[in-house]
C-alpha cells in the first residue's frame, strides 16, 4: 500500500522547518540525507520523495544538490497555490514545473495543489478544472490539496496568522468538504479527474474524520493518496495503536507516506518546525515506520 516515503515537508517554509535556526540548510540536508539512506537500506525498492518545495524555488533546489541530498532521494517533489498564496498565475503552472523538471534527472511530482473557498466556492470549482487542463498530463502524480476544511476550532499550526493576514485564513478553507462532512461546489468534478489525480489529506492525532474520509475517497474514484505520520505524536501514549488503524484503514490506496514534525524535546528550540539535536533519531524513525507499513 505505500508507494513512496517522503522525507519532510515544505523545507523551505518557516511554517514546516526554522531556517533561522538552520541558515543556509545545512542540518536539513544532513538529516534528509541520513533519512534518504536509512530508508534505501530498510527498502531498497522504495521510491523516497523529497519534502515538496513551497514556494517552488530552483535556488532552493541548487543548494541542496550542492550539499548532496538529491543523491538520496529518488523524485522531486514541489508544492504550489497560485491563487492563494503564490506570486504567479495559474497558467504559470507548466513553466513553473518545466523549470525544476529540466534541473534535475528525477521525475517532479506535485504532491500539493489546490484552491481555497475563502473568496467564493466559485473560484475553487474553476480552479480544479484549470488545474487538471494543466498539469494531469504534464506530472507523473498530482495530489490535490486537501479532502476536508481544516477544522476552526483547531488553530493552523503550520501557518503565522499574525504574518499572514487573510492567507492564514484560506489554509482553513481548501477543502472539497466544509469541516461539518457537507460536499462544496468544485466536489461533484472531483471524479472526473479520478484515478490519475490523487489527494493529499493530513490526518491529525486520534482524527475522528479517517473513517468518514476512507468512505468520500472510495466514492471519488481515489487510488493516490498522499498522507503523513507524525515523528512528534509518535511520543504520544498509544501511538502506535493509532498509526495501526489510520494505516489500516488506508490499505486499499497507494500511499505516499509523508515523516515529519519535531517532538518539542528533541529541537533545537521547542517546536515541530526545528531542526532536531541529532538527525539519526528522524532517521531511526523513518526506519522503524517503513519497517512497520512498508
Amino acid at each position: 500500500m505505500v508507494e513512496a516515503i517522503k522525507l519532510w515537508n515544505e523545507p523551505n517554509n518557516m511554517s514546516h522547518w526554522d531556517f533561522d535556526v538552520d541558515k543556509g540548510w545545512a542540518l536539513f540536508s544532513n538529516m534528509a540525507k541520513l533519512a534518504g539512506a536509512a530508508v534505501k537500506a530498510e527498502r531498497p525498492y522504495l521510491p523516497r520523495v523529497l519534502g515538496g518545495m513551497s514556494p517552488i524555488d530552483p535556488g532552493f533546489l541548487r543548494n541542496l544538490e550542492g550539499q548532496g541530498v538529491l543523491e538520496h532521494v529518488d523524485v522531486v517533489a514541489i508544492h504550489g497555490f497560485p491563487l492563494d498564496w503564490n506570486h504567479w498565475q495559474l497558467d504559470e503552472w507548466p513553466a513553473r514545473y518545466r523549470e525544476i523538471q529540466s534541473m534535475v534527472r528525477h521525475p517532479v511530482w506535485i504532491t500539493e495543489v489546490g484552491v481555497s473557498t475563502f473568496g467564493a466556492e466559485e473560484v475553487q470549482e474553476f480552479g480544479l478544472r484549470r488545474t487538471a487542463e494543466l498539469l494531469l498530463n504534464l506530472a507523473p502524480r498530482v495530489h490535490w490539496y486537501s479532502l476536508y476544511d481544516l477544522p476552526r476550532a483547531w488553530p493552523a499550526t503550520t501557518r503565522h496568522r499574525e504574518a499572514e493576514g487573510s492567507s492564514y485564513y484560506r489554509h482553513f478553507y481548501m477543502g472539497l468538504l466544509r469541516e461539518d462532512g457537507t460536499p462544496k461546489k468544485a466536489l461533484r468534478h472531483f471524479a472526473d479527474y479520478t484515478p490519475k489525480m490523487g489527494i493529499c489529506q493530513w490526518f491529525h492525532f486520534e482524527d475522528p474524520r479517517l473513517d468518514e474520509a476512507v468512505s468520500w475517497l472510495k466514492k471519488l474514484g481515489v487510488k493516490k493518496l498522499r498522507t503523513g505520520l507524525s515523528w512528534a505524536d509518535s511520543f504520544r501514549p498509544n501511538a502506535d495503536a493509532w498509526f495501526d488503524r489510520q494505516m489500516t484503514a488506508l490499505e486499499d490506496f497507494d500511499v505516499t507516506l509523508t515523516f515529519c514534525f519535531t517532538p518539542e524535546h528533541r529541537g533545537h528550540r521547542p517546536h515541530h518546525t526545528s531542526p532536531p539535536l541529532r538527525a539519526e533519531e528522524f532517521a531511526d524513525f523513518c526506519v522503524r515506520m517503513t519497517r512497520r507499513y512498508a
